[in-house]
């Protein structure tokens, strides 16, 4: 390939070739929607795609499909292509996905009907040859390799969706044992299984090879055919009416009348709205990083930078500077520093007004009088400020020693509310989505640049963070303006709950939760011991060492040497997951398995200890980042490390929360959650007679449910009949089938359905309301909670059917799991508040999902429990009582209740 950047370089890309090379490359259970599409084929084709952009700059670029298995060659040989497998289900529909990732990227693609892929990529490569293009063709298919020329390559998937080859002529003629233009008639003599073209019996690729090279092609094989000798010399002439046809069918066709020409399809760049569409839809969150990281969107998308009139302010001239320019009016706030476990550390801090007016200052360098004024003007609420993610630069700032309030938009906060889907909220993103503007600064007046304290790359850093404050401040105008168009419940949950809650959890953050190490460290110890313990069982029931972590040793021992039924297939042979394993152990009872799920359990833990001991700071306390805009019902997740990940349903896990332990100077641990809160919600937007009467009663809630279903005294439930309509009242709000319903209790699907009639003969109000809630949703796009929090559902109206019903499916939940994290949203603000108004020492630490947990100071247990109780009873008026279960004890298992 030439070296020569202004010559045209045309990508062409084998589209079904590519997608169903990964799909077989990468693994279907690991790549899927919350809408259940499976997603590994469009995730690969994307990820070679991206690849290729970045790594082989092509000035033009299009994207050949295959219409179907029906082509010219069917009509000449209609066994072409028979032996082929049947489309796998889980492929089908990811190529029309793959369709809608090439409109954002803006590439073209183009399909022939009568033809294939490989007839449309021969086609715009001749033509493109023609007029003076470089060409490089993407494709699994074998049958490009007859196109390759000094100026045209061949990008052959090598090894998955990693690598490729470079099919130059030399690379070819050492891999094929003969050049390009041969290609084709070596291919006639050996055959394609994978095209059902029957090549000569016994005859390989080094035959062939060396019969075309001696006698000068296909032409003079077959010219000579009788010169051949022995057995594969009998075949080679029984066979020749087969090996013509196949010539004629491996024929690539070059002069299809196409609605494209190569000089139709220079690549400009893609669409960034049109992406974040597709790329949340498929949750992409990686690959569109990737995407940012190596091409530029197209143009103009960024109207225009910004202008600022910056300056680096230095001792004695930060206190007027916020005098004359940041009283009043809202200013953008940006810092830089280090952030994380409920601290940090501040190396710079801007500002930005409305106006123009930009400064910047290092909170290291200020003298006594501007760390005054700072801390004056950070602390008074009336000083309204801007930022994009508040809490961790308020954490830094309170290492400072300063005290961040008047926050009146937190740009992610408010992002977030917009487009709760979206998997990141980048403020250069945003800024571009919203603004139209990129962050850079647009040409500065003469001398500007001079009023920067740095020079070079320091003067740039101090710029980029006056950007980013005045960036922030104009997207918050932007920001409120949205948020206001659903007649204002989504600024109302900015501005009352989301960010007041966001002061509330760097408060949690900052706090932390006293951790006993001693104890971690010999849990640690122990989990390792029954690691080697598991894996010295199963080597001793084999009778020699092997991988425990291994698919490939796994499979030969369980399904080759112990001849065990076969688990689910998949492309390296038969699932080994745990799943699998777990219901194989079921059938058959073999103790190896026993030994692999224990191995896999106590290995899980020992991870989850090791992870817990690194995340303990200098102060013996763990401190969690609790995030506010990863989840799109609404509930807080936490990193680093994930306490909502702490095992709970075995004795083995709940030893892990014995680690977590009371503070210093603290009497106890008090744990607070709700009971039921999700069926209490379903009974309360139901409006279910019965279902709210079981509630109101004096009997256990699944125990009252259950005795209306079987028509028995709620005193004669048998445990059975209690664990079967407990499944049922919470899988319903899951969107729960007969066929789900049958798995979870081990029961035929067919009692499974007359035990879901059965429910909602006796819970009509709840069949209504699940059946309106979707018609609700499909009519509007969206679902919404009690407090508003829009869930946006593009997938309600999609063609594909398991999309579409997976949304629905989730339409069902997202009113009801969003509905319960705006109450304990609610309830941990009333719960701040109050333990404020009242002076209690004691402390809110954690939150973990409906649950909270408390450092309860000397002599306030009795106080505090009541305060909790009745701040979170009354955090949101149910036609049902929230209830609250307290505990109490010295660690955080202890206080269990």
């Amino acid at each position: 390939m030439s070296d020569d950047a202004q010559t045209p370089r045309l990508l062409l890309l084998d589209g079904h070739s590519l997608a169903y090379r990964a799909f077989h490359a990468l693994p279907k259970e690991n790549f899927s929607t919350q809408t259940g599409q499976h997603t590994n084929a469009v995730f690969g084709f994307t990820s070679m795609l991206i690849n290729m952009l970045r790594d082989e700059k092509p000035t033009h670029i299009v994207v050949a499909f295959d219409v179907s298995r029906v082509s010219f060659r069917t009509e000449i040989y209609p066994e072409y292509k028979a032996g082929r497998k049947a489309t796998p289900p889980e492929f089908l529909g990811q190529v029309s996905l793959v369709k809608e990732i090439l409109d954002a990227l803006r590439i073209p693609y183009v399909e022939k009907a009568g033809f294939e892929a490989d007839d449309v990529i021969a086609t715009l490569a001749t033509q493109a040859r023609a007029a003076g293009m470089e060409v490089l063709i993407s494709s699994g298919d074998r049958d490009a390799l007859q196109l390759v020329d000094e100026h045209t390559t061949v990008l052959y998937p090598s090894r998955g969706v990693s690598e490729v080859w470079r099919m130059t002529p030399a690379l070819v003629e050492e891999k094929q044992l003969v050049p390009p233009h041969l290609y084709r008639d070596k291919a006639a003599l050996v055959g394609e299984t994978s095209d059902n073209l029957i090549g000569v019996p016994g005859v390989g690729p080094k035959t062939a090879a060396k019969w075309i090279i001696e006698f000068g092609g296909l032409d003079g094989v077959v010219a000579n055919a009788d010169k051949v000798k022995g057995k594969a010399g009998d075949n080679l002439r029984a066979h020749l009416a087969s090996v013509i046809q196949n010539y004629s069918l491996n024929a690539l066709r070059t002069d299809l009348e196409l609605e494209i020409r190569p000089e139709d399809v220079r690549w400009h760049g893609w669409d960034r709205e049109a992406v974040h569409q597709v790329f949340d839809a498929l949750e992409f969150r990686v690959l569109r990083e990737r995407l940012y990281s190596y091409l530029e969107a197209v143009e103009p998308e960024a109207e225009a930078g910004f202008d600022i009139d910056g300056r680096a302010l230095g001792a004695g001239e930060v206190g007027p500077w916020l005098a004359a320019h940041a009283a009043a009016a809202p200013v953008g706030v940006a810092v830089t520093g280090t952030f994380g476990r409920g601290t940090g550390t501040l190396t710079g801090v801007a500002v930005a007004t409305g106006d123009g007016p930009a400064a910047w200052f290092d909170p290291a360098a200020l003298d006594e009088a501007d760390e005054r004024a700072v801390a004056d003007w950070l602390t008074d609420p009336d000083r309204p400020k801007v930022l994009h993610d508040a809490k961790p630069a308020a954490l830094a700032m309170r290492a400072h020693g300063w005290h961040l309030t008047g926050v009146r938009v937190d740009t992610a906060l408010a992002a977030y509310l917009a487009k709760p889907d979206q998997r990141a909220y980048d403020l250069n993103d945003l800024a571009l989505r919203y603004l139209k503007r990129e962050l850079r600064v647009e040409e500065p007046q003469t001398g500007q640049l001079d009023l920067l304290a740095g020079t070079g790359d320091e003067a740039a850093a101090e710029q980029n963070v006056m950007l980013r404050a005045r960036a922030t401040l104009d997207l918050a105008d932007v920001l409120t303006e949205e948020l206001s168009r659903d007649g204002g419940e989504s600024q109302t949950l900015l501005v009352e709950v989301e960010q007041p809650l966001s002061e509330v959890l760097g408060e949690m953050e900052h706090l932390g939760i006293a951790a006993d190490t001693v104890y971690l460290s010999e849990l640690e110890a122990h989990f390792a011991a029954e690691v080697k313990a598991a894996q010295q069982a199963a080597h001793a029931e084999v009778g020699r060492e092997f991988n425990l972590g291994s698919p490939k040793q796994l499979q030969e021992i369980l399904f080759v040497e112990k001849n065990l039924p076969k688990t689910k297939k998949i492309k390296s042979g038969y699932t080994t997951d745990a799943d699998a394993l777990q219901s194989l152990f079921a059938q058959t009872g073999d103790p190896l398995l026993e030994h692999l799920l224990r191995h896999r359990d106590v290995a899980k833990l020992k991870s989850t200890v090791d992870g817990l001991l690194k995340s303990v700071s200098d102060d013996g306390r763990i401190h969690t980042t609790f995030n506010q805009t990863v989840a799109a019902t609404g509930r807080l997740s936490s990193t680093d490390p994930n306490l909502q990940n702490i095992p709970i349903r075995t004795e083995e896990g709940r030893r892990i929360r014995r680690a977590f332990v009371v503070g210093e100077g603290f009497e106890q641990l008090m744990t607070a959650d709700y009971s039921q809160i999700e069926m209490r919600i379903m009974a309360h937007l139901s409006a279910d007679e019965a279902l709210v009467a079981a509630f109101n009663s004096a009997f256990d809630f699944h125990a009252a449910t259950a005795s209306s279903v079987f028509h028995v005294p709620v005193e004669e439930v048998v445990p059975d009949q209690r664990r079967k309509i407990k499944a049922m009242n919470y899988g319903l709000a899951y969107g729960l089938s007969a066929f789900g319903l049958s798995n979870q209790l081990n029961i035929p699907t067919d009692e499974a359905r007359g035990l879901m009639d059965e429910y909602f003969e006796r819970f009509g109000g709840v069949r209504e309301y699940l059946q309106a809630v979707v018609k609700r949703a499909v009519q509007d796009g969206y679902t919404a909670t009690i407090l508003g929090r829009r869930r946006y559902l593009p997938d309600l109206s999609s063609d594909n059917r398991q999309r579409r019903e997976m949304a629905e499916r989730m339409a069902l939940n997202a009113p009801i799991q969003g509905s319960a994290a705006d109450i304990i949203k609610i309830a941990m603000l009333r719960v701040d508040r109050a333990l404020k108004e009242t002076g209690l020492k004691s402390r809110m630490l954690l939150q973990v999902h409906d649950e909270l947990v408390f450092d309860v100071a000397t002599g306030e247990r009795e106080q505090l429990e009541e305060l909790v109780r009745r701040e979170m009873s009354a955090a949101y008026p149910l036609s049902v009582p929230l209830d609250v279960s307290v505990g109490h004890g010295r660690d955080w298992n202890g206080a269990d209740h």
